[in-house]
């Protein structure tokens, strides 16, 4: 694998890897503002002054304990709803950025992204209120949800053809780097008035964006489709792809003509017409016939482009409506099966349930390591074994990691606890974390797919606030309701089986299909 993606990089110019890097910065801020509030929870919430007991000790060695404390007092359902807004933001931010890309610009649109990552990080930074706290998440959200629509699109239409599906990862790779950046961060300044730095460490993430994208160019695709600018276009592409690259099939591909100076087309256009002339002296008699341009080097001059579908529209048409509840069902899944009960809470809830010389902190840096590392090994999976082994495979395991994680927790097994939330994190990143975004595009035609991925998006960030919201205020209600802790998790180990039922039942394989209709079994293999 390590010699694989090796020959991928190979050949790529320095300056298209500085674009991609810049451009994930805003996936990446998507998971740190996701786990940001994670370990420093109880500090925010005036319920600790660290999380840490070595640091508290240190801290209580070099300071004065008659200090101000500085935290914002909420109760768990205020703390509930300061974490969850931020998919509300990311609701807002993903539903308005579609069309606001598609008529400005990919540039543009991620400028806003960062502005608004650097404002919502200082409003939550300098909050000294939960209303205030709720706004500065609201506005990161925003950035956030404008990013998962944005960028996926800019690192399609810069990365070269053959190689857009490894660099598609990279958006849930991004991700995942800034949740662990987020856990580390906050394992080491989860303490009085520190915390503040972890959230202010967001300006700085979002300055590093909005300075890097000065050296980023306009999508080439944009720039010729949307603004008719061709030339400028290929300029641009062959300034990312290399002086030497060839470029002419992928700017024939846009549909929008060559885009080469008048010069240099002219002298294409007489050696073609010289070509023309001599099969014309030959052909005269023959003077009424079709053309060969008009007929055999044009096979797809008569096919008709299908309009494009709205978002209602997908939903009444009978072909693209089984597609909609795919998608919807396992962005649901995605969610509903736990994952970001440990992404977003995990310090608040492993900290009664382990030993006392491992820390939960500790817990959720390793965590976000093996979520990191096992999206990166696992990508290739969906293209080896197909997308629904992947996302029946990841189904089950996280519901036999949810079940022994609650029977562990009750049991008071600590150590089994630990392995089994590292498990479940780990059958997170086979299949529902990077297959559902994969499949939005796959079941539907070229027509459909915006409205399919806003369909997509839009369950994604509902379902997250669902979970968001939901997981501390249940949590708490069946704890107090039947003892002990980790009864939420049979929840998550049901909704696991459930969800496993409707991913063999309702979404088709699309792996090795060659069109929609195959994928759905509406025409057969001719191969």
């Amino acid at each position: 694998m390590i010699k694989a993606m090796a020959a991928n990089f190979r050949d790529l110019t320095l300056y298209l890897v500085v674009l991609i890097i810049v451009s994930t910065l805003g996936p990446l801020q998507f998971g740190f503002h996701l786990a940001e509030l994670n370990a420093p929870e109880d500090v925010i919430t005036c319920r600790k002054t660290s999380i840490s007991s070595t640091i508290s000790n240190l801290l209580a060695y070099v300071k004065n304990s008659s200090d101000d404390v500085d935290c914002i007092p909420m109760t768990r359902p205020e703390f509930a709803t300061v974490s969850a807004i931020f998919t509300i933001g990311g609701l807002f931010g993903a539903l308005i950025a579609g069309p606001f890309t598609s008529a400005r610009g990919r540039w543009l649109s991620m400028q806003l992204t960062a502005a608004f990552y650097i404002v919502g990080s200082l409003v939550e930074t300098l909050s000294h209120s939960v209303p205030v706290l709720s706004a500065g998440r609201f506005l990161t959200g925003v950035g956030a949800g404008a990013s998962t629509v944005i960028v996926p699109l800019y690192i399609s239409e810069i990365a070269p053809p053959a190689q857009r599906g490894l660099f598609g990862a990279f958006t849930q790779i991004s991700i995942n780097l800034g949740i662990l950046i987020s856990q580390t961060l906050g394992y080491f300044l989860s303490h009085d008035s520190a915390w503040r730095w972890i959230l202010g460490s967001g300006v700085v993430v979002a300055a590093a964006q909005g300075f890097g994208l000065l050296l980023a160019p306009e999508s080439p695709k944009w720039t010729a489709s949307a603004k008719g600018d061709v030339t400028q276009a290929r300029r641009t592409l062959q300034r990312i792809r290399g002086k030497n690259a060839n470029i002419d099939e992928e700017v024939e591909s846009w549909g929008q003509g060559s885009g080469r100076p008048a010069s240099e087309e002219e002298s294409l256009l007489h050696g073609v017409e010289d070509r023309m002339e001599g099969l014309l002296r030959r052909d005269t008699s023959r003077s009424n016939s079709p053309s060969p341009s008009t007929t055999s080097s044009r096979p797809h001059a008569h096919k008709a482009n299908k309009p494009h579908l709205g978002f209602v529209q997908v939903l009444k048409d009978a072909n693209t409506r089984p597609a909609i509840i795919a998608v919807v069902g396992i962005m649901f899944a995605q969610q509903l099966c736990g994952i970001n009960s440990i992404i977003m809470y995990s310090v608040s809830l492993f900290r009664d349930l382990l030993p006392p010389s491992f820390s939960s902190g500790l817990l959720t840096i390793c965590i976000s390591i093996i979520n990191l590392g096992t999206t990166t090994a696992c990508s290739p999976l969906p293209d080896k074994f197909g997308r629904k082994a992947c996302l029946l495979a990841s189904t089950i395991g996280q519901g036999v990691s949810s079940l022994v994680l609650a029977l562990s927790i009750m049991f008071g097994v600590q150590i089994l606890s630990a392995i089994a939330a590292l498990f479940f994190v780990a059958f997170f990143a086979v299949g529902l974390g990077p297959v559902p975004f994969i499949l939005a595009s796959e079941l539907v035609g070229e027509e459909a797919v915006g409205a399919t991925q806003s369909w997509a998006l839009g369950a994604s960030y509902i379902a997250t606030f669902l979970v968001a919201f939901g997981f501390p205020v249940v949590n708490e209600a069946l704890n107090k309701a039947f003892g002990g802790a980790g009864w939420v998790y049979f929840i998550f180990a049901g909704m696991a089986a459930v969800w496993a039922l409707f991913i063999t039942r309702v979404v088709p394989e699309t792996k090795g299909k060659k069109s929609v209709d195959e994928v759905w079994g509406r025409t057969r293999r001719v191969d």
